[in-house]
């Protein structure tokens, strides 16, 4: 059966030929999400910073949630942030904890606070769950999702140093970390919510990049053994080119499905799907041009075995 290809086999695109601009421009990207994380911050949630999050349903027709954002502002209790979830009859209320100090339960003035919440609401909603997340669970889980992205980071890169040679292992990292700044950047300069599902997607998306950046060095250690007549910047071109079509269709047909969790997947879902999205697109970006374009600075030479044959699925 013939295989489906997007990109013609001989394609030639000489991507190395804008790697200067693209390294500056990654370089630029990095900066500006390190500057907007510092001064801009981000929006965490309730999951990192503690607070109570009340689910509620409309017993009359779609949501008011204009009218409700009025009315929830109005009670001073600081950072309210109100979804649609689900059903337009459906709502996901937010509101910060109350007690200034860390503990672990609900305080009295948190649960004055749901309470006050609850009573606002009237008759016309219905309560169906009130969760509390205190302030040193936030605090814990602020932690572990930060050394869980530090020792999956670690972990890959000793696999990949295993795997090929150190060189390698140096361009997956920074391909990797410009990965995971950019897309912590982009919820910093928009000010979604950045909350457990987002790092979750971080995860995803080191797993997702990293896969993809295996894939090309995988063909450039193959052509270091093919083509050692020739020079490191066009072996790194040719294998591109012969991973562009795995690459564009992997990337398309993951976007796709992203789309439709994005469009249909509701509000809870929707900060996972904007964080996978980006790291998609950036991945692949950077699985290009940072990844094998910062290979060019090391000093890396053809295999001294013998020469490889083409497979004949290549001819």
């Amino acid at each position: 059966m013939r295989l489906l290809k997007i990109v013609p086999q001989n394609t030639n695109i000489p991507f190395l030929a804008a790697r200067r601009i693209a390294l500056i421009f990654s370089l630029l990207l990095v900066l500006g999400s390190l500057a907007s994380w510092a001064f801009i911050g981000l929006n965490t949630g309730i999951d990192f910073r503690g607070g109570f999050l009340v689910e509620v349903r409309s017993k009359n027709g779609p949501a008011d949630i204009q009218a409700l954002r009025q009315q929830l502002g109005q009670l001073d209790l600081g950072d309210v942030s109100l979804q649609e979830f689900g059903l337009d009859t459906d709502v996901l209320i937010r509101v910060q904890s109350q007690n200034l100090e860390d503990s672990e339960s609900l305080s009295d003035v948190d649960k004055a606070a749901v309470a006050l919440v609850q009573t606002t609401l009237g008759e016309e909603y219905t309560i169906r769950r009130t969760e509390y997340v205190g302030a040193v669970v936030g605090g814990e889980l602020r932690q572990k999702a930060l050394m869980a992205i530090i020792a999956a980071i670690g972990a890959i890169m000793i696999y990949i140093w295993f795997r090929f040679e150190w060189p390698f292992a140096v361009s997956a990292i920074i391909a990797l970390s410009h990965d995971v700044i950019t897309t912590v950047g982009v919820f910093s300069i928009t000010g979604f919510e950045f909350n457990l599902a987002t790092v979750a997607a971080l995860l995803t998306i080191a797993g997702y990049s990293i896969n993809d950046t295996v894939v090309v060095f995988d063909r450039v250690r193959d052509n270091l053994k093919r083509y050692k007549s020739r020079p490191i910047p066009e072996i790194l071109t040719i294998s591109l080119n012969e991973t562009l079509n795995r690459t564009v269709m992997t990337s398309l047909t993951t976007l796709l499905a992203l789309v439709s969790i994005s469009v249909f997947g509701g509000a809870v879902l929707a900060d996972f799907a904007l964080a996978m999205i980006w790291g998609i697109v950036i991945g692949t970006y950077s699985s290009i041009f940072v990844a094998v374009g910062t290979l060019v600075w090391f000093n890396i030479i053809p295999d001294d075995d013998e020469d490889v044959p083409t497979p004949e699925y290549e001819r």
